[in-house]
């Protein structure tokens, strides 16, 4: 079974969208699950684990609405305030449902590069092991050390790394993002995402070459058994479609890692994220 790890959906709202700007004008549509269906068709792909892209808890019931009709959407990683006063109750009121696998904060956005390692941040983020959610770890290269960090306090929780941490491929950069990286990746209980990679390159000349350095950090530093391939479907279309995104992981795994293919497109995430496979496997 294949899995793609990380995708999104929305029905795009010009103010709560902002992020998506002038140049970003292919993304200023609605992207549902009708969307998707035919690309996974066409690549192989039978489940996807849908992430969320509004820091709202109405996003979570978004997703969890059209996971309840869509039976490929195996998993969802929605937000809830890790700050909140009753975030145990509402972690308990999320527990209830079963598509629910974990939770992410767009943590890229925070103007405090620290904003990761703050104690009641840290905190909430302790609460989630309890309820067998994961943490989705959306960052930017100067945010690793805060990542680490958030990680080092809490050994027991599961942790992904999304889009490599996003790299600065377009301007062949690599110090310190792969310090950090290999850091990181010492922690037993950090997975990574290799999604998001086509949109840090430059999104009209990028080449598998280019990409090539920052895939050999990450398979280097945390193994084929803890990589799992993800489109960031529909945000990948600023760079590719979603069958060049599928191409650039393959043909790497099948000149670097040929063995790990059935772990990093499927096996991983199902374990990580805990997915029910019978759920999606039987529609």
């Amino acid at each position: 079974m294949r899995i793609d790890s990380h995708q999104h959906f929305w029905r795009f709202h010009p103010v709560r969208d902002a992020w998506i700007t002038a140049d970003m004008s292919v993304l200023r549509r609605d992207f549902l699950p009708d969307d998707l269906a035919p690309e996974l068709a066409a690549n192989g792909i039978d489940a996807t684990i849908a992430v969320q892209a509004d820091q709202s808890e109405d996003e979570t019931t978004f997703l969890l609405d059209l996971a309840a009709r869509h039976k490929f959407i195996a998993g969802v990683v929605g937000w809830v305030d890790l700050r909140a006063d009753d975030l145990e109750d509402r972690l308990r009121r999320w527990s209830e449902h079963p598509q629910l696998v974990g939770f992410r904060h767009i943590a890229q956005a925070e103007p405090d590069d620290g904003f990761l390692a703050r104690r009641e941040f840290v905190q909430g983020v302790s609460k989630l092991k309890d309820f067998g959610f994961t943490y989705d770890l959306l960052v930017y290269p100067r945010q690793l050390p805060a990542a680490i960090e958030l990680v080092s306090h809490l050994p027991e929780q599961r942790f992904v790394l999304d889009h490599i941490a996003k790299p600065p491929i377009r301007s062949a950069e690599q110090k310190p993002w792969c310090d950090h990286i290999r850091e990181l990746a010492r922690n037993p209980n950090v997975c990574c995402k290799l999604s998001g990679i086509v949109t840090e390159a430059d999104w009209q000349r990028w080449t598998p070459a280019q990409c090539k350095p920052y895939l050999d950090l990450v398979f280097e530093a945390f193994g084929p058994d803890r990589l799992m391939f993800g489109s960031d479907w529909p945000v990948c279309l600023l760079a590719a479609n979603y069958r060049r995104v599928v191409e650039l992981i393959s043909e790497y795994i099948a000149h670097h890692a040929p063995a790990a293919s059935a772990k990093i497109f499927g096996e991983n995430a199902l374990g990580f994220y805990g997915v029910n496979k019978a759920a999606w496997t039987c529609n």
